[in-house]
């Protein structure tokens, strides 16, 4: 059975940083395509950062230059570094990703920036 499990989430203060990690577990070969999102209460879903298996990457213009994203195959995993976080980037953050068969949905971290 498939599971992302996520971690890492938790409290930051406006220009602090956190860490969030995903493991891909029960698979054999990595994800090809491993995404991050975010969510608030009551809104969309937003696309964060995406890196592909050939470590590829792709930001959305609100996190370009602050938040980095990884991954590690062998582990199946990927990392969501952020820095200089405001208080706009509290949300639930999910990782996502797709194998060659079907996609993948975290269960979400919460992630709270406030001073």
């Amino acid at each position: 059975q498939v599971q992302l499990v996520e971690s890492g989430g938790g409290s930051a203060q406006p220009g602090g940083s956190l860490r969030l990690s995903c493991a891909a577990t029960g698979l054999k070969s990595p994800m090809v395509i491993m995404r991050w999102y975010r969510q608030v209460p009551g809104e969309v879903r937003e696309f964060v950062a995406a890196a592909r298996s050939d470590n590829g990457t792709l930001y959305a213009n609100s996190v370009k230059g602050r938040f980095t994203i990884s991954r590690d195959n062998k582990k199946n995993a990927v990392y969501l570094e952020m820095n200089s976080l405001k208080p706009e980037d509290t949300a639930v953050y999910y990782c996502e990703g797709w194998t060659t068969e079907r996609e993948y949905w975290g269960q979400g971290t919460q992630v709270t920036v406030s001073s």
